[in-house]
């Protein structure tokens, strides 16, 4: 018998074929392989915008232009942003203040923030230009001294969560994705969102359905959620379907509603702001600026009456009168902006 001839061949060997997704269009986060490699795949990307949705992993800054006109920027300042998330405002701000200015950049997120010093770094901005600080927006004095800076002139938060914070599974943040109930912005500190509904009071919970989130079903939810264990997002999604008797929509709201009250009490984010609207005035040279962008009623009810505060205290000369709010056109494009208020105000 002849034996099998085995043909050598110097061709290289291929790679292995990218597992393909099930249906028409991925549905999954990390099947969204075109939308998290922007350069390869740019028509995917302009596709995904242009229906009103933001990419896999990405982050639209919203009300940009807004901004930039309440900071008044010009080349030689320096400033602040207090929450540098994806860094698009950070790119549009130190176009407007380079050169000779410097902003530094804050977020506690020890996962985003390498990212965004990343795409500030390949964008061409330097050490001199940009500086990186792992903190939270509650700790901007203390960054500000360790900097041997005594003010700025001009400070910008944007608050909540990030588009990449939301769209990604496993940091927990979202019922519209299976994960592990997590929701910390640091995912090194403090404790996930399953052990504090664990070792919740149902009086507690309450008050922060009602404080954080505005929950109408407060006192009913809190006595179905407080005190178990759910170990996923789906789990405490089907939970608050399950304790609500409403229509479709209404319960879908009310599920929002709930992640959102736990994600604030978890991170201690009325806390973190309170600390930061207490330092911001001292932050602040003469006539410094500040702007800041909220997404909810509980955060704009505390910026509104700090900013207020402090006009009639002298401390500010001027704040904006009332809010602004991304445009129609704006919303169509970037749904995320639709709840977004913007307020200003400059240091006496």
């Amino acid at each position: 018998m002849l034996g099998r001839v085995t043909m050598m061949s110097d061709e290289p060997p291929r790679p292995p074929r990218r597992k393909r997704y099930s249906g028409k269009n991925p549905r999954r986060f990390e099947e969204k392989y075109k939308e998290h490699d922007p350069a390869r795949f740019p028509e995917t990307i302009a596709q995904v915008m242009a229906a009103g949705k933001t990419p896999a992993g990405s982050h639209i800054p919203v009300l940009v232009d807004a901004c930039l006109e309440a900071l008044a920027l010009h080349p030689g300042m320096t400033g602040v942003d207090a929450t540098l998330g994806y860094g698009g405002h950070a790119m549009r701000i130190l176009q407007k203040i380079i050169p000779g200015g410097k902003l530094i950049g804050l977020d506690q997120d020890p996962i985003e923030l390498p990212k965004a010093e990343q795409r500030l770094r390949q964008a061409g901005f330097d050490e001199h230009d940009f500086a990186a600080v792992r903190s939270n927006h509650a700790g901007m004095k203390n960054v500000l001294d360790r900097h041997g800076l005594a003010a700025v002139d001009f400070v910008f938060a944007d608050l909540g969560c990030s588009s990449m914070q939301f769209d990604e599974p496993v940091r927990g943040f979202s019922c519209k994705h299976a994960g592990p109930l997590d929701m910390r912005m640091n995912p090194h500190r403090g404790i996930s969102a399953a052990v504090w509904l664990a070792r919740i009071t149902p009086e507690k919970l309450a008050t922060a359905l009602h404080d954080h989130a505005d929950e109408p079903r407060a006192e009913s939810l809190a006595a179905a959620l407080a005190g178990r264990v759910f170990l996923t997002t789906m789990e405490l999604a089907a939970a608050v379907r399950a304790a609500v008797r409403a229509a479709d929509d209404d319960i879908d709201l009310t599920v929002r509603r709930v992640f959102q009250a736990v994600r604030i009490a978890v991170n201690d984010e009325f806390g973190a702001l309170d600390a930061f609207l207490k330092v911001l005035p001292d932050c602040l040279n003469t006539a410094g600026r500040v702007a800041i962008i909220t997404f909810h009623s509980g955060e704009d009810r505390r910026v509104k009456q700090s900013l207020q505060a402090g006009l009639r205290c002298g401390v500010f000369s001027a704040i904006s009168d009332g809010v602004v709010t991304a445009s129609p056109e704006e919303r169509r494009r970037n749904p995320r902006s639709t709840p977004a208020k913007l307020r200003w105000a400059i240091r006496a």
